[in-house]
């Protein structure tokens, strides 16, 4: 089996022009289902890390320098690590509940494509 010949094909297959709606439609459902998960990780994610760092600096007294600051520092180091550590799980569920929202249309989308086919 030749697989340049099969990346190719599927390059190819993938910059071709998509003359049915269907499938375009299908794509559109997918991401409505899944990108407000992935946002909300990212985002998430990002600010709790910038929290967990900010709580570091204030505990390892890169910032401020004195013992009130140094527990709000672990304080806030905690809250950090924590919220990181909860990202993954609601990305789960929320991805679960778009899934959920728009499963009975994807399937129903997929089974008219495939039986065109």
């Amino acid at each position: 089996m030749n697989t340049d010949k099969i990346y190719a094909e599927s390059i190819a297959k993938e910059y071709a022009p998509k003359d049915n709606s269907k499938i375009i439609a299908l794509r559109k459902l997918d991401a409505k289902a899944k990108n407000p998960a992935s946002i909300f990780a990212y985002t998430f994610g990002i600010v709790m890390s910038l929290v967990a760092g900010l709580g570091m600096s204030l505990s390892m007294q890169v910032i401020g320098g004195t013992l009130p600051l140094t527990i709000l520092g672990i304080v806030i180091g905690i809250i950090g690590f924590i919220g990181m550590s909860i990202n993954y799980p609601i990305y789960k569920k929320i991805l679960e509940n778009g899934k959920k929202k728009y499963a009975f249309e994807i399937v129903e989308l997929a089974r008219q494509i495939s039986e065109e086919k």
